[in-house]
């Protein structure tokens, strides 16, 4: 036995060359995700075992402790707390956006709750895991061998689903870390369609263009964030910046509003959290500041969060300003947070910080690449299964001669051969005829043949015709990306505020003049009070983008109500609405079909809101119970399949409600009475009126009993009248009610209604766009059971649509 050498060694470089094997081992295999699947090494894992253990989302659940020894025993030997905790994670809903992993018993709260141990958990795919798993069994991404050569795992799953932007990452390696914020599913999946429009000229796409679809990061646990922030005195919007380069600082913050209390006294109460903040340290964060006095004005303070969602309340001593108890709270409490975006994540091995563009592009790539291998997989299968078609068609052509020949075959090998050198078959050809079963020797199976043979014949054209043009791949990424959106997408939970940094509160932004929100056909508009006009000259006709349907002067802080059609309501601040004009369909994000029947300002909580459906019910919620609107879209009544809701106002509970159906019946009685106030927002309320065979409910209004305004009522053929609100009876709901016009085939059915008074102005609106303005003396005063006169504004091809007063 030979002695070693010894050998003389540079220990500094050494030393440098192991730890950057080191450093290079932590960053690739455990901290930084993948830009192409958006996961780490633990979380692929953990979702290739529970794929290969049949944990589908539609299977039971299996317990965690199983799940995790089969991801410890095959893929990822570091130990069960790193692949529980991963799993953990994936399914906290306050924690990712689009959790992972569907868990069943305690994986832990936003109070910073352990979860309970593996042992007593249980867990499986979510559905929209599944979406990065499909097409795997195609060949479509590379697999190597596992920790001991044993076995197999993907180096990076198919992903159609955008899975880093959307659930985000964050991460410590050696030297670096990654922090990228979570976003949401439908607009992601629309900037990157709009991607692949410009695919072409994608040199020239911005980060403009593509924020006009991903405005900004979209939290779980919702919240606000700022777009704005002051450097130097100068205003820089860090959002765009962080997106740009990858990099930035991001202001988030908790979602408030104030209560009013008896005796003078309010409370301010606390429904969102910004992003990975504990509620219970918030809460002994801000207990321990009032003992410190650093916060004052508090006199109590409690969790009062339950099913409902989360709702911290902050009571207020007598006197306290809500605003300055709030800057106090944002600034000495984790109330407010920063949010460090690093945009750091593998590209082919290597760390790369990357722009929003740029990580968007590398996922293109990478479906393009999955899509191109999924197709030459399925065209090779198709491929091989008409050759076998072929060699059956062949069989059947000239079936007494294969049956002979196998027949006079001594050996099932010698029939193959037979097979092959007598008729010029392949030997898989041969193989498919001596395994043929005898039923599919029927007239009926050749016609099947027959079928199959032309479909795969056309599968494959399609694929040949897919891997030929790259622009049909990009066009399928395009539809997949709109399934996914149609399938997952979900309303935006965190809002983003315009402001600048400067006291970090929302009242320093908030003018303190009157506005004037204006809604149009189309668009939403806040604008000064004292700027505002438009011209009203009666008996002009004006297209209807220089007019409006209706507009509010209200208080900047004060609060306005979008209902639709749809049943859903919008809450929102004066001051948060946009101060240029806006599509109110994108502003508010409506539904296709979906589109706003009445803006109303919220008076104080002892009001109620009145809704009416054309099927005719009637509902009263007291404005207290849509608190919940503030923090997101919600619906304010529940609507049976074919009904739309076609009216909403507030009241103070004495008034009555009067219903105006197409076929000119109409029926006055008691809110307070006839009506009962329900706090459900699914709640379809009550029958208001009895409707006829194809009636429905066009108009309704809130009145005085001693009110002396008139009814006016337009017809589809633009007829219209007013009639004194005292000529129509008072009665119980649920009755036909009475006729409010003489209709016929000359006049068409009642298609608007409008409460008018003395002084006020009737703004008509057409199917075609045109509007008339018409005074209160312009429109004749007739009695309830007359047609009333035609309206000459509008030609014989047009009619009136709608009816406001202003």
């Amino acid at each position: 036995m030979s002695a070693a050498r010894d050998q003389t060694v540079n220990i500094r470089e050494e030393m440098e060359q192991a730890y950057l094997d080191y450093a290079m081992s932590v960053i690739v295999a455990r901290a930084l995700p993948d830009v192409q699947d958006g996961l780490k090494p633990v979380h692929r894992r953990i979702l290739y075992a529970m794929h290969d253990m049949g944990l589908f989302p539609e299977r039971p659940h299996r317990k965690s402790a199983r799940i995790v020894g089969e991801v410890l025993g095959k893929y990822h030997p570091h130990g069960e707390a790193a692949v529980y905790s991963s799993m953990v994670r994936m399914a906290q809903d306050f924690s990712v956006r689009y959790p992972l992993v569907d868990g069943q018993g305690n994986f832990g709260s936003v109070d910073g709750d352990r979860p309970a141990a593996m042992r007593y958990t249980e867990a499986r795919m979510s559905p929209i895991a599944q979406e990065l798993l499909v097409d795997i069994d195609k060949d479509t991404v590379d697999f190597v061998d596992n920790f001991d050569g044993m076995l197999q795992e993907p180096s990076v799953l198919p992903a159609r689903l955008p899975n880093l932007l959307l659930t985000g990452a964050s991460g410590i390696a050696v030297g670096m870390s990654t922090n990228i914020p979570p976003h949401n599913l439908g607009e992601v999946c629309d900037a990157l369609c709009y991607l692949i429009d410009h695919y072409e000229e994608r040199d020239e796409v911005s980060v403009e263009d593509l924020m006009q679809f991903v405005p900004g990061p979209d939290f779980p646990t919702g919240g606000l964030i700022y777009r704005y922030r002051e450097y130097d005195g100068e205003q820089v919007d860090v959002i765009r910046r962080a997106y740009a380069t990858g990099r930035g600082r991001i202001i988030m913050q908790a979602r408030t509003h104030v209560e009013e209390m008896s005796r003078g006294r309010s409370r301010i109460v606390v429904t969102e959290l910004p992003y990975q903040v504990n509620k219970s340290r918030l809460i002994e964060r801000i207990a321990k500041r009032v003992r410190q006095e650093q916060i004052t004005g508090i006199s109590d303070l409690r969790d009062e969060s339950g099913r409902q969602g989360l709702r911290v309340v902050i009571e207020l001593s007598r006197g306290a300003d809500p605003q300055e108890v709030l800057e106090e709270l944002f600034n000495h409490t984790r109330m407010r947070e920063t949010f460090g975006v690093i945009m750091l994540a593998l590209v082919d091995g290597e760390p790369r910080l990357l722009p929003l563009k740029r990580c968007m592009l590398e996922y293109l790539d990478h479906r393009r690449e999955v899509i191109t291998r999924r197709s030459q997989h399925e065209l090779e299968r198709a491929r091989h299964r008409a050759h076998i078609l072929e060699g059956l068609r062949i069989a059947l052509d000239q079936l007494d001669a294969i049956i002979d020949t196998i027949r006079h075959s001594r050996w099932p090998r010698t029939a193959r051969n037979n097979l092959v050198r007598e008729f010029k078959l392949s030997e898989a050809q041969a193989e498919a005829i001596l395994a043929m079963p005898l039923r599919r020797l029927a007239s009926t199976e050749r016609s099947k043949v027959d079928e199959e043979y032309k479909d795969v014949s056309s599968r494959i054209s399609h694929l040949e015709d897919l891997l030929a043009s790259p622009r049909e791949i990009m066009e399928t990424i395009k539809v997949e990306l709109q399934e996914l959106k149609d399938k997952y997408g979900d309303e935006r939970r965190t809002q983003i505020i315009e402001r600048e940094e400067r006291g970090y509160t929302q009242a320093d932004f908030v003018s303190r003049e009157e506005q004037v929100v204006v809604l149009t056909v189309d668009t939403l508009q806040r604008v000064p009070a004292e700027e505002f006009s438009f011209w009203r000259s009666t008996g002009v006709t004006t297209r209807a983008v220089q007019g409006h349907l209706v507009h509010l002067e209200v208080d900047a802080q004060g609060m306005v109500l979008f209902i639709t059609n749809r049943g859903r309501g919008f809450k929102w601040r004066v001051f948060q609405l946009p101060e240029e004009e806006e599509p109110v369909s994108q502003f508010l994000r409506l539904d296709e079909g979906e589109e706003v029947i009445e803006l109303l300002a919220l008076p104080s909580e002892e009001a109620f809101l009145v809704l009416a459906t054309a099927q005719g019910q009637v509902k009263r919620t007291r404005v207290a119970d849509l608190s919940l609107l503030e923090r997101r879209p919600g619906r304010v009544i529940g609507l049976e399949e074919g009904d739309e809701l076609c009216f909403g106002g507030i009241s103070d509970g004495a008034g009555e409600v009067l219903l105006v159906s197409s076929q000119g019946q109409s029926i006055c009685f008691s809110e307070d009475e006839e009506v009962r106030p329900q706090v459900s927002p699914s709640a379809q309320g009550v029958i208001g009126i009895k409707l006829g065979e194809g009636d429905s409910v066009v108009g309704a209004a809130l009145v005085d009993p001693q009110d002396q305004g008139e009814l006016v009522v337009v017809s589809a053929k633009g007829y219209l009248k007013r009639t004194p609100l005292q000529d129509y009876p008072r009665q119980g709901r649920n009755g036909k009610g009475v006729r409010t016009a003489n209709l016929s085939e000359r006049t068409g059915e009642l298609v608007a209604t409008a409460v008018l008074r003395t002084g006020q102005k009737l703004s008509v609106l057409s199917q075609q766009g045109l509007r008339a303005y018409l005074a209160f003396e312009d429109i004749p005063q007739m009695e309830r059971n007359t047609q009333g006169r035609r309206l000459a504004n509008f030609g014989r091809q047009d009619a009136p649509a709608r009816a406001v007063v202003i």
